[in-house]
């Protein structure tokens, strides 16, 4: 923890909460990706519209920093959606509106064995992924006092997303070998990603894995397949100088034994998660993320969601964000009961 001379800001709390030291409380922080803070209340009043600033450097960094600034939301985060990765390796994808983020529309491959062998380096420069680079160095020098957190899909994710996915999950108990050479080709192209990410600007990578849910894939599939390839992941941000956030939707509890293996710097899981219980089994492994409902924070009253922030900050949870993705109808009022109430649990603490 700083000294009391030192000033504590937002990208220093964070890194120390990565670095499993003590601070004064917890960061309040939503990753980006599939879990941004796009809403329709903030991008309807922002020069940077959706959904334009999907596909221009300059609007999305304009967005993102309009995000931070509007939610208090302790970082910036890009970018908007999860179909920048798939749409780099061939799936067509459906650009959304400004209430509806994009998704895939169509899937590149229809089996594991139609997937070629791709070069790394020139996936770098397909689709989207020059532009999410390009936002990261207009964000990154300017506002040095707040981390900039790119997202990026996980490897289950992704590959679920370029290949049909009824075929994929069919194909890794019926074609294993043939699901882990493009779940390996894939976890190649997301490390080349994350290591240009960071070298544009990005302090913290958050991986976004929710095909990975043990709701899917059950724990022997998640140890087989989930694991091998989000430590890669995690290893390669590691070795590019970067902490990592791994966040799986649903229900994680049969899979929870494995989380260590994983080496993620922070573990984010969805609301049905009795994340302090995650924290006491495994109190050195990783710091705790989460787990705000973002079923309370579309529906719920404002004192009911600051009062479940101050919990999560009572238990003990290292980093405090949405459960998983929010609804672009959140209303910014929810959004702020959530962030204010974190910021003055420093001073009641």
């Amino acid at each position: 923890m700083p000294a009391p001379s030192e000033k504590i800001t937002p990208k220093s709390r964070l890194r120390a909460v990565l670095r499993r030291e003590k601070v004064d409380r917890p960061p309040v922080c939503c990753p980006g990706g599939m879990m941004n803070a796009a809403i329709v209340e903030i991008v309807g009043n922002c020069a940077a519209t959706l959904p334009a600033a999907h596909f221009d450097a300059e609007k999305m960094a304009t967005l993102s920093l309009a995000v931070a600034e509007k939610t208090g939301f302790e970082n910036i985060a890009l970018p908007f959606c999860m179909t920048v990765e798939p749409e780099a390796l061939g799936s067509r994808i459906d650009p959304g509106s400004l209430a509806c983020e994009p998704k895939v529309a169509a899937e590149a491959y229809q089996s594991c064995a139609d997937v070629p062998t791709w070069n790394v380096a020139e996936l770098l420069t397909r689709g989207r992924v020059p532009l999410i680079l390009d936002a990261t160095r207009r964000l990154a020098a300017p506002h040095g006092d707040l981390p900039v957190i790119v997202s990026i899909s996980g490897p289950v994710s992704t590959a679920a997303s370029v290949v049909d996915p009824p075929a994929y999950f069919k194909e890794l108990r019926k074609k294993p070998a043939e699901a882990r050479r493009v779940t390996g080709q894939v976890t190649a192209f997301l490390a080349a990603y994350a290591r240009a990410a960071v070298q544009a600007g990005a302090d913290v990578i958050a991986i976004g894995d929710p095909s990975a849910t043990g709701d899917i894939l059950g724990p022997k599939l998640f140890a087989e397949f989930a694991v091998p390839y989000l430590r890669e992941l995690v290893e390669a941000i590691h070795a590019a100088g970067a902490p990592a956030m791994v966040h799986i939707c649903g229900n994680t509890d049969n899979c929870r034994q494995h989380w260590v293996a994983i080496g993620a710097d922070a573990v984010s899981v969805d609301a049905m998660i009795n994340l302090a219980k995650l924290k006491n089994e495994f109190p050195a492994a990783f710091a705790t993320m989460g787990n705000l409902s973002t079923f309370l924070l579309e529906f719920s009253d404002a004192e009911k969601i600051a009062a479940r922030a101050r919990q999560l900050v009572a238990d003990g949870i290292d980093i405090i964000a949405p459960a998983c993705g929010l609804s672009t109808s959140t209303k910014l009022a929810a959004i702020r009961a959530m962030t204010d109430a974190v910021r003055e649990s420093a001073v009641n603490n």
